[in-house]
């Protein structure tokens, strides 16, 4: 066994991998308990190089202003926007607490990872275009989407979105709603930025090229073991545990032994972008436009075409195209979901195969696709495009949440689960979107559940952090247009801003 001298063998916090999930957590604690010393492992040489990579995510900044997927019909025919509103005001809790950190100088400018752009949904046929129509009509009515504009005339779509006109069947139904308050995030700069902070204060490590393999009580501490790249083991033990490893969480979660992982699996999807770096097509969309998701396809396999600032620099990304891996990780094994299964999740992966057939035909029509029938999709969205402008990347790997269910066994679960022992002193966080959008309100629930003894002495410096910690911005149409109208201005959005 090898040590290095320069991490703490007993620190008060281990967290497992170095993406935004555990560098938010990371600054919340320190901010919350400065002498809280908090050892960060991760098994690539760097952070940020899984899901929260640039290349590896669309960057929207989820706030559901244009996922129609986060919207849905009731049987009477009225929309339900309920989901678009929780997820919309939990993204301002992450711009709230940047916009803190921006100020009080721990992160640089906040132009170096986030972005003003406007967010679409786009459809076409007379279904969609009146379903639409509905949407815009009920979430317009929430102050919470306050400025949502709604146009079905073609020079008005043109306008907004030019790549995406140009060239269409000029008798085809097509309407759009528009939010000029949308984002662009480069999560992979942000992470790299909070954990450059981090490595600022005392009691703080971050140490790579450590693969952890097993994590397990032992008393009233958790012992984590980690290969080193350089060869050799290493060991920690720790009284609170994170394991906010992407898809690596759910391995890890199962060896804890704890009986609420009982039943816990997980079903990895995989996924391919077609990635355009040609400046004059960049420079001439200015949008994220989200489209409807195929039957059976996975909430993030929702088509969109996304103008991207990476590295401060401007490209189309469209996609994603989802596919199959038996990894869990971009970089990991492929006897990752084999390796998963346990007499325990058995029953309710065999429920949730059951019940998502239309997902499995969706899977193997994705995996069989030609080049040009993914070219053709791209079509639906950019008529015009030109297959020499774009090329295919690889988008990170995501692991849907399969859950224990009385009733029918198991269910596949799309979204993001926090999955805690009942003690809170090891955490993990599950699944997929809406992911590093909601990071901070995810990070604020596992402080709430795992540190509620601290709680009550923390809640002044939240709120310092967090202006509307508390409170609800859904509920309070003032509160809601001040914290938006700070932000804004905190992170030099302020021209995205409504009246």
């Amino acid at each position: 066994m090898t040590t290095l001298p320069s991490i703490s063998t007993q620190p008060g916090a281990v967290l497992v991998g170095a993406g935004i999930m555990s560098a938010t957590l990371a600054v919340l604690l320190k901010e919350l308990q400065p002498d809280l010393e908090i050892v960060l492992l991760e098994g690539r040489d760097g952070p940020a190089q899984e899901s929260s990579n640039g290349w590896n995510n669309a960057g929207t900044g989820h706030a559901a202003l244009c996922e129609l997927n986060y919207t849905s019909p009731r049987p009477d025919g009225t929309v339900d926007i309920s989901r678009a509103l929780k997820v919309n005001t939990q993204f301002d809790l992450s711009r709230q607490l940047w916009t803190s950190l921006v100020r009080e100088g721990s992160i640089p400018a906040p132009d170096s990872f986030i972005h003003p752009v406007p967010h679409i949904s786009f459809v076409h046929g007379a279904d969609n275009v009146a379903f639409l129509r509905k949407r815009h009509a009920a979430m317009s009515a929430h102050h919470c989407f306050a400025g949502m504009e709604y146009t079905e005339d073609p020079v008005e779509l043109a306008a907004w979105m030019p790549l995406v006109m140009e060239g269409r069947d000029p008798g085809e139904p097509v309407a759009a709603t528009r939010m000029t308050q949308g984002t662009d995030v480069d999560y992979g700069a942000l992470t790299t930025m909070l954990i450059a902070h981090l490595q600022t204060l005392p009691g703080f490590r971050v140490a790579y090229g450590r693969e952890v393999r097993d994590v397990q009580r032992s008393g009233d501490r958790w012992t984590v073991v980690a290969d080193v790249k350089s060869g050799g083991r290493e060991t920690l033990s720790g009284k609170f545990v994170f394991l906010g490893a992407g898809g690596g969480a759910l391995p890890l979660l199962q060896k804890s032994g704890i009986s609420e992982a009982k039943g816990y699996g997980g079903f990895p999807v995989s996924g391919l972008w077609l990635r355009c770096d040609n400046p004059s097509l960049a420079e001439r969309h200015d949008a994220k436009v989200y489209g409807k998701a195929s039957v059976g396809a996975p909430p993030m396999s929702v088509p969109h075409l996304d103008s991207r600032v990476i590295d401060g620099k401007r490209a189309l990304l469209f996609g994603p195209y989802a596919g199959f891996s038996t990894k869990f990780l971009k970089n990991g094994s492929v006897a990752d979901l084999f390796l998963s299964v346990k007499s325990d999740n058995i029953g309710p992966l065999l429920a949730a195969g059951r019940d998502n057939w239309d997902l499995t035909k969706y899977l193997i029509g994705q995996v069989v696709q030609s080049e040009a029938q993914r070219f053709a999709a791209l079509l639906e969205y950019f008529p015009n495009a030109k297959s020499s402008d774009w090329e295919l990347a690889v988008a990170g790997q995501r692991v849907q949440v399969i859950m224990p269910d009385k009733k029918k066994g198991g269910v596949l679960q799309f979204g993001t689960e926090v999955v805690a022992s009942a003690d809170g002193s090891i955490v993990a966080v599950l699944g997929a979107s809406p992911g590093a959008s909601v990071a901070v309100a995810m990070m604020l629930d596992i402080i709430g559940r795992c540190f509620k003894g601290e709680l009550p002495g923390w809640t002044p410096r939240l709120k310092e952090l967090i202006p509307s910690y508390g409170r609800s911005i859904a509920d309070d149409a003032d509160l809601c247009r001040q914290v938006r109208a700070d932000t804004a201005a905190g992170l030099k959005l302020a021209d995205t801003v409504s009246a």
